[in-house]
């Protein structure tokens, strides 16, 4: 054994669904008739101290809990890792199926059915050849491919975007997140065999509303670029950050760089991977090997539709030509039936030497996430959403009282306004208790 006492196991699974699925992400169908790139689940085992965790991040829109739940019993059965030892999350791409419920875009029953055993295989394979290992976690920054995409106006409202007309603007609302978390995992020969990378931008940049083909998007494309530099032996898991306000595109700034399309894509993919190669390769080992996890699942209240959006709801109803997401508006809350329930939310933190991992189940503003790594015990801090579950979107108190896409209730927030304050909190406490 090295001095850390640490066995990794790694491995990769293709989950591309069958051609004619349709895509999620969007407020309309779109048809994915060819496969531009497969989507994958890839997973980590970490051991040390006899305990183990598995990371899995799937090319997937988000995952549902029923999904997770089904894949942890047949992990928990096949390779003795507990549920709460077993993060399961999604890389956000807008070019893959739809597994969440009752969405827009119809699911693929079989397909859908089949991905707990595809995870559960990767996460198998993974468990069954461990190696002893060193981890090399480091960080980075990037300032200039990630924006905000909500705009305060001067009315006092949010907006996706500034719109045309710049004179109603106040300013972009909010800060990204311009760290990147990276984690190099090298065998006993000196081989780099996975690379974790954690930074916080949506997966919506390959397709977009027109989308004919699967893809992993610029995720995908980070693979194959850290590949290239380290071997194919080298799997690259993407733990997408807290990116609910956040997107590639620089709404105030004229740019002759391609920011969208297959070449967006592999420009995110170099410009991140390269990046990520970079944090990786200055970390210093990891000499502490603690391995721990913590799962607690709160009980959060659903938004109940007020007076105020039953008469928005109303006014989108008289138009003309409402679009796509305004008919979803509308029959949103014709048929909402979530008054006096509440949601079971699961957040999970995990400690790894002096790393964390932390898990929330939605789209998750960026303000959570700078939030938990303010108040992390740990050196390296890789938030996650999308993690789990889905819970719609997560925004902070004030915003979601402030209109926006992802703040308003109906159209992508689901729960009640406080709900990121409550995970952020449980997440706290969690890490407190795993460094003390």
């Amino acid at each position: 054994m090295m001095e850390t006492e640490i066995r990794v196991g790694v491995a990769q699974k293709v989950i591309t669904p069958p051609t004619g699925v349709s895509l999620a992400g969007y407020f309309h169908d779109r048809i994915g008739e060819t496969v531009r790139d497969d989507l994958h689940a890839r997973c980590v085992v970490i051991e040390s101290g006899g305990e183990r965790i598995a990371l899995v991040a799937c090319d997937l829109i988000s995952i549902h809990g029923s999904i997770t739940e089904a894949a942890r019993g047949f992990i928990e059965k096949e390779a003795g890792i507990r549920p709460e030892c077993v993060m399961v999350s999604s890389t956000h791409t807008h070019t893959g199926p739809e597994i969440r419920p009752n969405r827009v875009v119809p699911r693929h029953a079989e397909w859908a059915d089949s991905l707990p055993r595809m995870i559960a295989d990767a996460v198998r394979d993974a468990a069954d050849n461990m190696f002893d290992a060193s981890l090399h976690p480091g960080r980075g920054e990037e300032h200039d491919l990630a924006h905000i995409r909500l705009f305060r106006m001067r009315d006092g409202t949010e907006k996706f975007g500034p719109g045309s007309d710049l004179s109603k603007v106040a300013g972009v609302a909010g800060e990204i997140d311009p760290e990147l978390v990276a984690m190099k995992i090298v065998d006993g020969e000196g081989t780099v065999r996975a690379v974790l990378v954690n930074y916080a931008l949506h997966v919506d940049v390959i397709g977009g509303g027109g989308a004919d083909f699967i893809s992993a998007d610029w995720p995908g494309e980070m693979a194959r670029a850290v590949a290239g530099i380290y071997g194919d032996q080298c799997i690259t898991l993407f733990l997408n950050g807290c990116c609910g306000d956040i997107n590639q595109h620089p709404y105030l700034k004229e740019t002759k760089l391609k920011r969208r399309g297959p070449e967006g894509a592999i420009l995110l993919g170099r410009a991140f991977g390269g990046l990520a190669v970079n944090a990786a390769e200055k970390g210093e080992p990891v000499t502490e090997g603690k391995v721990e996890a913590m799962l607690d699942t709160l009980q959060i209240p659903y938004y109940e539709v007020d007076d105020k959006m039953r008469a928005h709801a109303a006014e989108l109803g008289k138009k003309d030509k409402p679009s796509d997401f305004e008919k979803f508006i509308i029959k949103q809350v014709e048929t909402w039936d979530f008054a006096g329930k509440t949601e079971p939310v699961p957040v999970h933190a995990m400690r790894v030497g002096n790393c964390a991992f932390v898990g929330l189940p939605g789209e998750i503003f960026v303000h959570w996430g700078r939030e938990i790594k303010k108040w992390s015990p740990a050196e390296f801090t890789f938030v996650v959403e999308l993690a789990n579950h889905w819970v719609g979107y997560v925004p902070t108190i004030e915003q979601a009282v402030r209109g926006g896409y992802g703040a308003m209730p109906i159209l992508s927030r689901r729960l009640t306004v406080d709900a990121g304050q409550q995970m952020a909190d449980a997440a706290f406490v969690m890490l407190q208790k795993l460094w003390e």
